[in-house]
């Protein structure tokens, strides 16, 4: 359940990071893959560094030399990559004219990095790891025609490669000697053997994610594709998605079906979201097992009575402590990201802020205490604009209510 605080930061340093513009080509992303030697790193990082040097501004080949030099101080601290590699973001993120404010932001990704990148550019490239945060189902990918098969799982953009297969029916099968019938029987025993063996692959990721897999997804070249989904060897359980045409049936081709399933994966997101978001509404409109806003939803959590804490990804809420400057009272609040600084105290004191706390982050800590499903949902639907609008962005599905 720690993943889901972790998953709420990294979402909420990504947004911060998607606000930053340089005032020139001076931000720089860099993504480390895992077991990536990080002497090989820091020697390209030195290259470029002595590259920037043509840089025409003075104030951008500053803040560009200013960024490596800071990643090259990090990169000190470490001997190898952390287990999935490493996303760093360095630049001057002042947005005053003339004012230098160099910053470095570091992050694991949560799946295995596969791509070494150094860019710099007016914006951060979020997007590798943007895609991985943002994934939240698991998909079986097939790629296979008469001869071969390669099996994978998909999260996000992240394939991971299980095993490939290869058919005898035509290596093993020889017609010498054999009646046309007997030689026929021969081959769709083979080629059923071959689906067999797919299938019970399959079977066996599926079984092994505890059936938390979304579905099957289907590609590759001529008939054998739609001959395998009508073999009786897949487990009823398992919901085939989608077949698509693709060239190949090797890595090349898992990335060709990658491409043509984007809008297959948006929507059993949205369709994910829309069936948490339609039960929602509808306990809330009944009056049933459901309670919306941060206090309401803070105290069920407290209680144990929560199964599910529902978030909309973009709310942004904080616990502010005040301390009045003329009484000396402390006093908190509940404030969106729009608080201000300061406010007046009824005794016609200032109330100045003290303490500040992600209250986001609180529900999700009392949620991982108590064993509560977090879920994150988009505000880009009518109902999760609905959510986002009539609901804060905040509620919870009930065990029980009290």
């Amino acid at each position: 359940m720690d993943t889901m605080k972790k998953e709420y930061n990294m979402l909420r340093e990504i947004k911060r990071l998607k606000s930053v513009r340089g005032s020139g080509t001076e931000l720089i992303s860099i993504y480390i893959p895992a077991g990536y030697q990080i002497s090989d790193e820091v020697a390209k990082l030195r290259e470029e560094y002595s590259q920037s040097s043509n840089i025409k501004s003075k104030t951008t080949r500053s803040n560009v030399q200013g960024a490596i030099d800071k990643i090259l101080q990090y990169l000190k601290l470490y001997r190898e990559t952390p287990k999935n590699g490493m996303a760093l973001f360095c630049g001057n993120i002042s947005d005053i004219p003339g004012k230098e404010d160099i910053e470095l932001f570091s992050m694991e990704p949560p799946m295995p990095l596969k791509v070494n990148i150094y860019r710099c550019d007016s914006t951060f490239l979020l997007e590798p790891i943007e895609s991985m945060v943002e994934a939240k189902d698991v998909f079986v990918l097939l790629v296979m025609d008469g001869r071969e098969a390669t099996i994978a799982t998909l999260k996000g953009s992240h394939i991971q490669v299980v095993t490939k297969l290869t058919s005898f029916a035509h290596a093993k099968v020889h017609k010498g000697g054999q009646s046309a019938a007997r030689y026929e029987r021969a081959i769709e025993e083979s080629i059923n053997d071959y689906r067999k063996r797919i299938a019970e692959t399959i079977n066996k990721v599926f079984e092994q994610s505890q059936f938390k897999m979304k579905g099957l997804i289907i590609g590759g070249p001529g008939p054998a594709k739609e001959g395998f989904t009508k073999s009786e060897h897949l487990n009823y359980q398992i919901k085939i998605l989608g077949i698509f045409d693709t060239g190949y049936t090797d890595e090349y081709g898992l990335s060709e079906l990658l491409g043509k399933t984007s809008e297959l994966l948006k929507e059993q997101e949205s369709a994910k979201d829309q069936k948490i978001l339609e039960r929602f509404i509808q306990e809330v409109a009944r009056g049933g097992l459901a309670v919306y806003g941060y206090l309401n939803t803070k105290k069920v959590l407290e209680n144990n009575q929560a199964s599910t804490l529902v978030l909309n990804s973009e709310v942004e809420l904080y616990s502010i402590t005040y301390k009045c400057s003329s009484c000396g009272q402390s006093i908190n609040r509940i404030e969106g990201a729009e608080s201000k600084e300061s406010t007046k105290h009824e005794c016609g004191g200032i109330l100045e802020p003290v303490e500040k706390k992600d209250a986001i982050e609180e529900l999700i800590e009392l949620a991982d205490k108590g064993g509560v499903d977090t879920v994150f949902v988009a505000g880009e639907s009518s109902l999760g604009k609905q959510f986002l609008m009539g609901f804060a962005g905040i509620g919870a599905l009930l065990r029980y209510k009290s």
